[in-house]
């Protein structure tokens, strides 16, 4: 069963958005991924969103630039996690999508995580779901365990053949 929505502004969004559903991919999560635009098809966003529950949704990632209205107006109908991710742009570097996501009006909330974190996205929504599938988090445990072998295997590497060799 799909249970995260992948939703993004405008096709430019894939590099990013595709980072989540990667991470989704290799924790075996099921998804779907969308191309709506809340501000030029507002009657197609809203419909979205409204059923996403009723698809069996437990999570929505939302990426969106500039005004980035997409996550917020999730939060605003879809009862449950939004995650919003914040798209670098060209006029201000992401902090005009930053500041549009983080700056919720209390009672809406957005998780957000950092302009263009697409992958921290797809953890974020992974961890939320492992609250409640033991299976998933022992996934995310062994995620983890991978990440700190990787480190290891780098600082061994530094150790044997010294920075200028690195």
């Amino acid at each position: 069963m799909t249970k995260v929505g992948i939703v993004m502004g405008s096709d430019s969004d894939m590099p990013v958005m595709s980072k989540a559903a990667e991470i989704l991919d290799q924790l075996g999560i099921e998804y779907e991924m969308k191309i709506i635009s809340a501000h030029r098809e507002p009657d197609v966003f809203f419909e979205y969103a409204k059923c996403a529950e009723e698809k069996g949704l437990k999570v929505i990632i939302a990426g969106a630039g500039m005004a980035a209205h997409l996550p917020g107006m999730c939060a605003a109908i879809f009862p449950m996690p939004v995650i919003g991710i914040p798209m670098h742009t060209t006029s201000l570097g992401g902090r005009d999508s930053l500041y549009s996501i983080v700056q919720m009006p209390s009672g809406i909330p957005v998780a957000t995580v950092a302009i263009n974190g697409g992958a921290n996205a797809g953890l974020l929504a992974a961890r939320i779901l492992a609250v409640s599938d033991q299976d998933l988090l022992a996934k995310l445990k062994q995620y983890s365990q991978t990440l700190k072998e990787q480190v290891e295997a780098k600082d061994r590497r530094l150790q044997e053949f010294g920075w200028q060799n690195y």
